[in-house]
């Protein structure tokens, strides 16, 4: 099985309570990604994204432009490995 793109994002502002997670599935049903998205104790949602590299790039970007006005704040830190997820998935 080849390697994917893997990404670890995380999103600081006001990201919880206002539909992010629901955003970022909905957005993810428009690019070629699988993945994780969860709300964390300390306000940030975490982002787990994979796919193609181009794929997960758009991904990120549209999920940015959709929700400007919440985020303040974005880590990303990538690597490169098998595959981890078959879906999208808010947890």
């Amino acid at each position: 099985m080849a390697d994917v793109h893997h990404e670890t994002v995380f999103f600081t502002g006001h990201v919880q309570g206002v539909g992010f997670r629901f955003t970022t599935l909905q957005v993810a049903k428009e690019f070629e990604v699988t993945g994780r998205v969860s709300n964390l104790a300390d306000g940030r949602v975490q982002l787990e994204v994979e796919g193609a590299t181009r794929e997960v790039n758009a991904f990120l970007a549209a999920l940015g432009e959709r929700m400007h006005g919440y985020i303040r704040k974005v880590e990303r830190s990538a690597t490169q490995g098998p595959a981890r997820y078959q879906d999208f998935r808010i947890q």
